[in-house]
């Protein structure tokens, strides 16, 4: 896969492997699906907290992007169009969004 794919690409690609695989089946909880999301990032953190190298980190990284991306290729949800909309508007917003942290 080549990194000028695009974000629908790769969504439909994840999503056909994650079939594929035997993961839609069955019709899949959405509560579990998120909390599958969470545990990919709390990898990424637990390998920060190790010191792993860099390249393990984004590994976990990769594995979040997968899930959600596979949950967007289920669900049929926009991601690429979402995400270049959320761009513009953060560029119209203040400094840290007025917040402290």
């Amino acid at each position: 896969m080549s990194d000028k794919w695009g974000i629908k690409n790769y969504i439909k690609e994840c999503h056909a492997i994650a079939k594929e695989k035997g993961w839609w089946q069955e019709e899949r909880n959405e509560g579990e699906l998120i909390a599958l999301m969470h545990s990919e990032l709390s990898e990424a953190l637990e390998a920060m907290r190790n010191h792993a190298k860099k390249s393990a980190i984004a590994e976990e990284l990769a594995d979040c992007c997968i899930r959600i991306f596979d949950y967007c290729g289920a669900r049929n949800i926009d991601l690429e169009g979402s995400l270049l909309k959320k761009i513009e508007f953060n560029k119209t917003r203040p400094y840290r969004h007025g917040k402290k942290f």
